[in-house]
């Protein structure tokens, strides 16, 4: 059950047959599904702000105004996607993938906000109770959000996983928070009907901590982006795989970074010293095209081959641009 519920907040995958490769391919997923959840949580908030109209329903005030800042954040991830698809330039000459990391920054400050936000109505609320009409609308509104937000969190945290990107899956557990304090409001609802009106601000600060859950896990996964941290698994991968390479004698090191989602990787290899340049540089090669089939979404690739038990290191004699 613990794990269950792990998994419902902190969604964690690492199925390379389930992911899009191709750096063109997988930008353009990610605009389509931003586009697609906009539309979604658009069309759920709108139902929703009627009711709060006619109810005043504090707790489905604070699901509405999260819905929408949460539809928000389908804008800047989307012109995160376009910038990323540009060529690398003069100045930029990484690309503009990092954009991509900077709106997950967007994300984080709109979960923060909507956390403000329903923190201080529901406490608001709590002091000065106001009365709440149209109690059956409110339990349907509240039921409508949490099809509608589950909906695309699901789907933005299948396509975020797809393509490796931190930003996009942070933005599905944003839905997917929002879709579960929906449903509280159901619960909300249901304490005033029978007669307990304090369980409609009670329930908005439940859905301001269940906010800030969701915030802890996305802010940690979109600052472990910004600060260049990779998943160690793949850096196992890679070292594993490099050192089953014909010729190769050691793996000094493994450095991996996203950009985006895409991956970029430099390594350092200890060679037989008795080869020739022509030789190290063809065992160099072969090590990136296996790493390349190895490790998915990885982009670049550099590799530094050394003569084995040259402490005072070589030439770099392998690099590869594996998606030009």
């Amino acid at each position: 059950m613990v794990g269950v519920i792990k998994e419902i907040f902190a969604p964690h995958s690492h199925d390379a047959a389930d992911s899009v490769d191709d750096a063109l391919e997988s930008s353009a997923v990610g605009i389509r599904a931003v586009k697609i959840s906009l539309v979604g949580l658009g069309v759920t908030a709108l139902v929703q702000v009627a009711i709060v109209v006619l109810s005043g329903s504090v707790a489905l005030a604070a699901d509405t105004i999260h819905n929408f800042s949460d539809a928000l954040t389908a804008i800047p991830l989307w012109i995160a996607f376009a910038l990323g698809r540009r060529p690398a330039s003069r100045r930029y000459t990484y690309g503009y993938g990092r954009a991509e990391d900077l709106a997950g920054l967007f994300v984080l400050a709109m979960i923060t906000m909507s956390s403000i936000i329903a923190g201080y109505e529901s406490l608001r609320r709590l002091i000065h109770p106001v009365a709440i009409d149209d109690l059956g609308w409110v339990a349907a509104a509240g039921f409508v959000g949490f099809i509608g937000n589950e909906l695309v969190a699901l789907f933005r945290i299948r396509v975020g996983r797809q393509i490796g990107s931190a930003a996009l899956v942070a933005d599905g557990l944003h839905a997917r928070t929002d879709g579960f304090t929906s449903l509280a409001v159901v619960f909300g609802a249901g304490g005033v009907a029978l007669g307990y009106p304090i369980a409609d601000p009670i329930v908005g600060l439940l859905i301001t901590v269940a906010i800030l859950m969701v915030l802890r896990t996305a802010a940690r996964d979109v600052f472990r982006r910004l600060m260049d941290g990779v998943e160690p698994e793949l850096v196992d991968t890679a070292e594993n795989v490099l050192a089953a390479q014909p010729g190769v004698v050691g793996v000094r090191s493994v450095r991996m970074r996203w950009i985006g989602h895409r991956l970029r990787a430099d390594a350092e290899l200890d060679i037989d010293p008795q080869v020739s340049l022509g030789e190290g540089h063809r065992i160099a090669h072969d090590a990136e095209h296996a790493l390349t089939h190895a490790v998915s979404k990885l982009d670049y690739v550099l590799v530094h081959a050394y003569p084995a038990h040259n402490e005072a290191g070589g030439a770099a004699v392998g690099e590869g641009n594996l998606h030009p």
